[in-house]
């Protein structure tokens, strides 16, 4: 199994607030997420600036484009994002027009997010588009309910995902010791929000989590 890669969700507000923990983590950090809330408070300013600071890193626009497919994956990509996330529920045209966006640029990519009522029958078309990523959440009912735990059916539904030829990334509100019990799962990439960037120590966390995830493959 390959090595899972790590994204740090920057879901703040201003992008002052996100440079202050980034900067810490970076070093450990794989895969950068200007989160949904901070590109509708500062733009693709944000994107473009992180992808400046940070140009060794993928970058990822989570604009969860639902329509006006080809418009917003151009301006994310303009931004020099590598990757754009589309979510389940979108126009059905959107998802072809933002993969021939993101295949005309070098080194692009777009994720679909795994919304409500997702079926599989929309992922096995999705492959046949020739989408490769999707971001797999831990069940909402769950969390409402405040049971923070990874049921076996997560990991049936992550190897599943896996054999119809998807990478998944996995979120959820991640912690350092869920790590393990991802052990043998095709997990493409874990991803860690608040875990990291609200921690006293963010430089710290980052590393955490690289170690448990090095652990997985060794």
């Amino acid at each position: 199994m390959d090595k899972p890669l790590l994204q740090i969700a920057l879901d703040t507000y201003d992008l002052p607030s996100a440079l202050g923990p980034l900067q810490k983590a970076a070093e450990n950090i794989d895969v950068i997420e200007v989160g949904t809330i901070l590109c509708l408070s500062e733009g693709m300013h944000a994107v473009r600036a992180i992808k400046s600071l940070f140009p060794n890193k993928t970058v990822l626009a989570d604009v969860r484009i639902a329509e006006a497919g080809a418009i917003i994956s151009k301006m994310c990509f303009d931004a020099n994002a590598d990757w754009v996330s589309v979510v389940s529920g979108a126009a059905p045209s959107s998802f072809e027009v933002v993969l021939a966006e993101a295949q005309s640029r070098p080194n692009k990519d777009m994720q679909v997010e795994l919304s409500d009522g997702w079926t599989w029958d929309q992922v096995k078309g999705w492959a046949d588009l020739g989408i490769q990523q999707v971001i797999f959440k831990r069940s909402r009912d769950l969390e409402a309910k405040g049971i923070l735990t990874w049921e076996e059916s997560s990991f049936e539904t992550i190897q599943k995902l896996h054999d119809l030829g998807m990478k998944v990334t996995v979120t959820g509100g991640v912690k350092v010791k869920d790590i393990p019990l991802f052990k043998d799962v095709p997990v493409y990439v874990f991803i860690a929000g608040r875990a990291i960037v609200k921690a006293d120590d963010p430089a710290a966390a980052a590393l955490e989590f690289q170690t448990a995830i090095n652990q997985l493959i060794s």
